[in-house]
């Protein structure tokens, strides 16, 4: 990253470090929904961080060279654990490395040039808890929406600033009433309106996938190429795959 690209990251992760220690103060009355919530179908297992801030964003450095923003649902059991506190740790996060290591035509190293987001910050067992944690707490409701709302913004502005792609890896709850329509409506008007320094549109740098979790990423993207992967138009067939996903969505 040059001197530019870099003060944008350093200004995003000041932010939202301090964004996620004021939204922490609702721990006390996030963890039981949370509980509550997992309760429904997962066994039980400590919450330690109900508001979890990615620590990975403070370990990039200006010799980074940042090539996409992959944007997941939001802090599973792993990522909010005291020890991680990182996004994208668990079984997904290994799936999605794995395939970056067997495809360096891509040029991505997804723990080097990759920024890992999420939708939201608050974190559940499963995605889906997260309308049950908002239907029984209007603070707690009105965090969620708060939070996509200012990552939507947020993560556009940064793409421009850092002149990386976003990678939006998960899309059933964006779509018609999902918890993540806040998310979607906010990004899209943030992505259309803002540009790169290229003066390009930062929606032009928007894709959108299936997610990493049970493989679904790369059953879908085998699936769009015809069975087989060719190396040398891989980089073409993901950014084809993306757009058509993200028309599907953000029509």
């Amino acid at each position: 990253m040059d001197k530019d690209q870099f003060a944008a990251l350093k200004t995003f992760r000041d932010e939202y470090k301090k964004m996620c220690a004021q939204w922490s103060a609702l721990a006390p009355q996030l963890i039981p929904l949370q509980k509550e919530a997992a309760a429904q179908d997962t066994p039980d297992y400590p919450i330690e961080t109900p508001v979890v801030y990615n620590t990975a964003l403070d370990e990039i450095t200006q010799d980074d060279d940042i090539k996409i923003i992959v944007i997941g649902d939001n802090p599973g059991k792993d990522e909010q654990l005291a020890k991680n506190q990182k996004y994208l740790v668990g079984q997904a996060g290994k799936i999605a490395q794995g395939f970056f290591a067997r495809h360096p035509s891509l040029g991505v190293d997804f723990r080097k040039n990759a920024i890992i987001l999420n939708k939201t910050p608050v974190h559940s067992a499963k995605t889906k808890h997260l309308k049950s944690i908002a239907s029984q707490n209007a603070a707690a409701r009105d965090l969620i929406l708060q939070s996509q709302l200012w990552l939507a913004q947020k993560t556009a502005e940064l793409s421009a600033g850092v002149g990386a792609q976003i990678w939006l890896v998960g899309y059933a709850e964006l779509k018609d009433k999902g918890i993540f329509v806040p998310y979607r409506e906010a990004l899209k008007e943030a992505a259309q309106s803002l540009k790169t320094e290229q003066n390009a549109s930062v929606y032009d740098a928007l894709f959108v996938f299936q997610h990493f979790s049970m493989n679904r990423f790369m059953i879908d993207l085998r699936d769009f190429c015809g069975g087989q992967l060719d190396e040398s138009a891989l980089a073409k067939k993901i950014a084809a795959l993306g757009r058509r996903h993200r028309d599907e969505i953000f029509a």
